[in-house]
């Protein structure tokens, strides 16, 4: 389903959602998904491996669920460094609002789940700077489009901060690599599993 990239969907209603239970990164995590919202019937490949593959993340400071869906990266965040605060967004209000069910039944206070347009705005506005990103970012949008998200919110890095993502070898993971390596930033393979790769990008120009 790929209308979940476009328009935002109302809240969930009570009789849509359905109980999944994962382990992530040795955190056993009761989450709520449903229709209409990325994955919405188990974790999907591509997060099991970013999951799996990210190094472990700071103790404390800001961190980025870029493209949050139900919200397993941002809690999983959330629970390894409960210092930290973690910023999910996602285009699909029905994601934002799963992302803070999640964040409330994992005891996840440190989650703030918002829109993507307002929540970019905030950043700018108020100067706000990311120690990590993580995204599973939605390739099928369009190279384009993908580049424009993914650059927006990298460029909110801090200097010394890395961005995560997980990208399909077969979708045009090398070649994203490649452009971003083009476009002023350092980006690199640092994992390549099941057809995915884990993309690390950092900052490489003046902010």
């Amino acid at each position: 389903m790929e209308d979940q990239y476009f328009a935002d969907q109302s809240p969930a209603d009570e009789s849509d959602l359905r109980l999944l239970f994962i382990e992530s990164r040795g955190h056993d995590l009761q989450m709520q998904v449903s229709s209409k919202v990325f994955s919405s019937h188990r974790l999907d490949l591509g997060t099991r491996q970013l999951l799996a593959q990210a190094p472990q993340l700071p103790a404390s400071g800001r961190f980025l669920d870029l493209g949050c869906g139900w919200g397993p990266l941002a809690v999983t965040m959330a629970a390894e460094s409960p210092g930290a605060q973690v910023w999910a967004v996602d285009v699909n209000s029905r994601a934002v609002d799963l992302t803070q069910r999640n964040a409330q039944t994992n005891d996840c206070p440190n989650v703030r789940s918002m829109l993507a347009e307002t929540a970019l705005a905030m950043a700018r506005t108020q100067d706000v700077r990311f120690d990590v990103i993580w995204s599973n970012p939605p390739v099928r949008v369009g190279k384009e489009s993908m580049h424009e998200m993914l650059t927006s919110w990298i460029d909110l890095l801090t200097p010394d901060g890395a961005a995560y993502l997980v990208v399909q070898r077969n979708l045009g993971a090398d070649s994203l690599i490649s452009w971003l390596n083009t476009n002023g930033y350092a980006a690199k393979k640092i994992a390549s599993k099941k057809g995915y790769r884990i993309i690390e990008v950092r900052l490489t120009h003046d902010e």
